[in-house]
């Protein structure tokens, strides 16, 4: 802690904000995955256990202030289109995430993962925490209302600024900018603590009846998935999206999320990444056997790190409150968003900065960067956007004459997420 210039009490708070800020997945992860047939309290104990299990590898051996949980989007992708539209069992999706983890394993100890990140142009790694930003902050927008569905043609627009809980969210932020201003300690925690009480007092949303609850048995979705019958040539493309969107959304939140941290040395490369690649990997691999969908790095870990936040401690902090979440999650699921979602602007807002190190002189460096940053947030989809640079970056090059300067895994990067845009299941 004191290399990293912390304490326990920073560390502690970073944690207590983080998990504030992703406490949500408790009941979000397992309300989608309820249209794919996976019973709700069995599915929200997986939850909480995968982000324990993930969290605390992430914290203990990684030693990184950051929180794993299962993933939104990959587990929409699993309830709404593998079994929606493709008309598979949950059990079979949950076999092609175990598949997939055991891939992620193979690649992280063989050491490839480290040397992708490596692999990685600066300009795109800029692009990854603005995208990350961008996209953070476009989710607290939409998850406080600030920002809603529109008609055709205007696809979005302002949301009902003359409501109650769009003007209790709208309180929240600038509450938190006021704190972070005057750089209150904690500014974010208490913005949300004090946005969740009025949130209570006008009625936005109903206090918890009851604190602690006992949390259902997990039985009847553990060790459930059905490996073989997700090894099939007709599952290909299902493997091979859910490989690559993980692989793209937690090299995108490392490399974001250790930028702002300060975790990168002059050259812009990251340290021991096998470590939390490692952490993310193990933790796919965990939840299909207890029976949720693709886990990783979370995004919202950058709450904690804009909280001072710098080691694994933080990350331990988030594991025992995901664990009380098992006996609190009434009060824990009673927080509005219009409460958490303030936080996820402001600490979006402030990730943005490195865009004015992006070159944007040169065509070939600045194309692939904002593709990267716009499709993140207008897709709702940071694998589609990191997927895009890499096929975009090298290309461009090759086409300009300056394929020298393309290392060769980035052509391996570029094939991959070529296979993504061609076999993604529309």
């Amino acid at each position: 802690m004191k290399k990293h210039g912390t304490d326990v009490k920073t560390e502690i708070m970073a944690g207590v904000v983080t998990f504030m800020t992703l406490a949500y997945i408790i009941v979000v992860n397992p309300a989608i995955l309820e249209a794919a047939g996976i019973p709700f309290g069995p599915s929200m104990v997986a939850t909480i256990l995968s982000a324990i299990f993930g969290t605390l590898i992430m914290g203990i051996y990684a030693k990184k202030p950051l929180a794993i949980a299962p993933y939104m989007g990959e587990n929409a992708f699993v309830a709404y289109t593998v079994v929606g539209v493709l008309g598979y069992s949950w059990q079979t999706a949950l076999g092609a995430v175990f598949i997939s983890g055991v891939l992620f394993t193979v690649l992280t100890l063989s050491g490839l993962r480290g040397k992708m990140i490596d692999a990685v142009p600066d300009n795109l790694k800029y692009s990854f925490a603005v995208g990350i930003g961008l996209f953070i902050t476009f989710i607290g927008l939409v998850n406080a209302q600030i920002v809603a569905l529109g008609v055709e043609g205007a696809p979005l627009h302002v949301g009902a600024l003359n409501t109650i809980p769009v003007a209790l969210a709208l309180f929240g932020f600038l509450l938190i900018s006021v704190l972070m201003i005057k750089n209150v300690k904690g500014s974010i925690l208490i913005g949300i603590l004090v946005t969740a009480i009025f949130g209570f007092i006008l009625g936005v949303a109903q206090a918890p009846e009851q604190v602690i609850s006992m949390p259902p048995s997990i039985a009847p979705i553990l060790l459930q998935l059905d490996i073989t019958g997700a090894l099939t040539w007709g599952f290909f493309a299902v493997i091979l999206t859910m490989f690559t969107m993980d692989l793209m959304d937690t090299m995108g939140t490392l490399v974001g999320v250790s930028m702002k941290a300060g975790f990168m040395d002059e050259q812009g490369n990251l340290h021991d990444l096998d470590k939390p690649f490692l952490a993310d990997s193990l933790a796919t691999v965990f939840a299909a056997l207890a029976g949720t969908t693709t886990t990783g790095t979370y995004i919202e870990s950058a709450a904690g790190i804009e909280e001072g936040g710098r080691t694994g401690l933080t990350a331990v902090v988030v594991a025992i409150l995901f664990a009380m979440g098992l006996f609190f999650s009434p009060l824990f699921s009673a927080i509005p968003s219009a409460a958490t979602a303030p936080a996820l602007i402001v600490v979006g807002l402030m990730m943005m900065s490195a865009i004015k190190k992006i070159d944007m002189e040169d065509l070939t460096e600045m194309i692939p960067a904002m593709a990267v940053i716009v499709l993140m947030s207008f897709i709702y989809n940071l694998g589609v956007g990191l997927c895009a640079g890499f096929v975009l970056f090298p290309l461009l090059k090759l086409i300009s004459g300056k394929g020298s300067e393309v290392k060769p895994i980035a052509w391996g990067l570029f094939i991959l997420c070529s296979m993504f845009f061609i076999f993604y299941p529309y």
